[in-house]
C-alpha cells in the first residue's frame, strides 16, 4: 500500500474537510495581507508624500519578501516539517503586519512590508503542500481549488474592512487588522498535526500511526530518504513540466498583480473618480469568487490540463476587452470576465503544481514555482506604473498580459500532463 492509499483509508473525510477549513483561514490571511495594498496604496502615498520611485518600491516590497519566503520555505519545511514551518511563518507575517501599521516614513513602510512578505510568501507553498498530503486522491483537486478559492474571501474581507474604515480611521487600521487576524490562526496552527506523508518519510510508520491515531496493519511502500537538490527539477523527467508550470505562475501573477495593485489608477484612466475607482476595485475582488468556483467545477470534470489552458485563453481575451472598452457598462463586464478567468487560472495552477512532483520534492517544486510568481509580482507593479506614466492608457499593459496568457496556454497544451485521478508519489 502506498502512502496515498493509507491517507485515503485512515484519514476520515470529516478530518480532511476540517483541515481544508483551517488551512483556508490561513490562505485568507495571506490574501488579505497582499491585497490590502490595492486599496490602501493611494492613501499611503498621500500620507508620506512619496515620489514616483518610492511608490514603485513601496508597491513591490511585499513581493520581494514573498520571493525570498517562497524560495526558502519549501526547503525548510522539507527539513523541519510542514507544521512548525507554518507556525514560524505565521508569527513573521502577523508581527510585521502590525509594525507596518505603525510606519513613520516610506522606508519603514517598505521594510515592514518586505518582512511581512517573508511570512506571506512562505506560507503559500507550505500550506498548499500540507493540505495536499492530508487529502485523498478522489477529492484532492477539489479541495486544493477550494483552498485557493478562499483567497477571494480574504481579499473581500480586507477590502470591506478598508472601505468601511479608510475615510474615518485611515489606512493604518487595515494593517493592524491583519495582525489581530493572525493571532487566533497562530493558536490553530500550533494545534494542527504534522503532515502524515512527511511524518512517514522522515520518521517511519510509528510516527505516521501517531498522526493518524490508528494502527496501520498494511505494509507501506517506503522510499529512501535522499536530499533533493534544486537541479532535480530540471532532470529529463521533470524539465518540461517545470518550465511549463513556471511560465504559468509567472504569467498569471503578472496579470493579477499588474492589474490589482494599480486597479484604482487603471480605472481612473477610464474616466472614473477616485471614489468610484475604489468601489470598482472592491467589486473586482468580489468577482474573484465565481472564478474559483468555476475552476472547482471544471478541475475534476474536464481535468487539470485542458481547464488551465482554457482559462489562460479566457484571461488573455478578457485583458484585451478591458483595454478596448469605453463605457462604464462594458468596463463592468470586462472587470467581471478578467476577475473570473484570472482567479480561475490561479486556482488551477495551485491545485496542479503539487501534483507534478513526488512527496520528497513537492514543497521544493511548490516553493520554486512560487518564486516565479513572486518575481512576476515584483516586476508587474513597476511595469504597469511605467507604461501608465508613459502612455496614459492601459492598452500596452493589457496587450502584454494577453501575450503572456497566450504563451502560457500554448505551453500547457504542449507540455502539461493530466494528473486527474492519479496517485501522487
Amino acid at each position: 500500500m502506498n502512502i496515498d492509499e493509507v491517507v485515503q483509508k485512515y484519514v476520515p473525510r470529516s478530518k480532511q474537510t476540517r483541515l481544508l477549513v483551517l488551512t483556508s483561514l490561513e490562505w485568507m490571511l495571506v490574501a488579505a495581507g497582499v491585497m490590502v495594498l490595492s486599496l490602501t496604496l493611494p492613501s499611503v502615498i498621500a500620507t508620506f508624500d512619496a515620489g514616483t520611485a518610492a511608490q514603485g518600491t513601496m508597491a513591490s516590497a511585499v513581493f520581494f519578501g514573498m520571493l525570498i519566503g517562497a524560495l526558502s520555505s519549501g526547503m525548510i519545511s522539507d527539513y523541519m516539517g510542514r507544521k512548525w514551518t507554518n507556525v514560524f511563518l505565521m508569527v513573521v507575517a502577523g508581527f510585521f503586519s502590525g509594525l507596518t501599521a505603525m510606519s513613520a516614513n516610506p522606508f519603514q513602510f517598505t521594510l515592514f512590508r518586505f518582512l511581512s512578505g517573508l511570512g506571506y510568501g512562505g506560507l503559500l507553498p507550505v500550506v498548499n503542500a500540507y493540505l495536499t498530503e492530508f487529502t485523498a486522491i478522489k477529492i484532492r483537486g477539489i479541495y486544493l481549488t477550494l483552498q485557493e478559492a478562499s483567497w477571494a474571501l480574504g481579499s473581500i474581507a480586507v477590502g470591506l474592512f478598508t472601505i468601511l474604515t479608510l475615510d474615518n480611521l485611515g489606512w493604518r487600521w487595515s494593517y493592524g487588522f491583519l495582525m489581530f487576524w493572525s493571532l487566533p490562526l497562530l493558536v490553530i496552527t500550533i494545534l494542527l498535526p504534522e503532515s502524515p506523508k512527511f511524518a512517514f518519510f522522515r520518521r517511519g510508520k510509528a510516527a505516521l500511526e501517531r498522526i493518524l491515531k490508528s494502527n496501520v496493519k498494511e505494509e507501506i511502500e517506503a522510499k529512501p530518504r535522499v536530499r533533493i537538490p534544486i537541479g532535480a527539477l530540471f532532470t529529463k523527467r521533470f524539465l518540461s513540466r517545470t518550465v511549463m508550470i513556471w511560465i504559468s505562475w509567472f504569467s498569471v501573477s503578472f496579470v493579477y498583480y499588474g492589474l490589482f495593485v494599480w486597479a484604482p489608477r487603471i480605472f481612473e484612466t477610464k474616466g472614473l473618480t477616485a471614489a468610484s475607482s475604489l468601489r470598482y476595485t472592491f467589486f473586482m475582488l468580489v468577482m474573484q469568487l465565481p472564478g474559483y468556483l468555476l475552476a472547482t467545477l471544471m478541475i475534476e470534470t474536464v481535468g487539470r490540463k485542458k481547464s488551465l489552458g482554457v482559462f489562460f485563453i479566457g484571461t488573455g481575451i478578457s485583458a484585451l476587452i478591458m483595454a478596448a472598452v469605453a463605457t462604464q457598462t462594458m468596463l463592468t463586464v470586462a472587470s467581471v470576465l478578467i476577475s473570473l478567468f484570472c482567479m480561475g487560472t490561479w486556482a488551477m495552477v495551485y491545485a496542479y503544481t503539487p501534483e507534478l512532483y513526488p512527496t520528497e520534492m513537492r514543497a521544493l517544486g511548490n516553493g520554486t514555482s512560487g518564486v516565479m510568481a513572486r518575481i512576476s509580482g515584483i516586476t508587474a507593479p513597476y511595469v504597469t506604473a511605467f507604461l501608465m506614466a508613459a502612455t496614459g492608457n492601459i492598452f500596452l499593459i493589457m496587450s502584454l498580459m494577453a501575450i503572456l496568457c497566450a504563451v502560457s496556454a500554448a505551453f500547457v497544451f504542449r507540455f502539461g500532463i493530466e494528473t486527474k485521478g492519479t496517485a501522487i508519489e
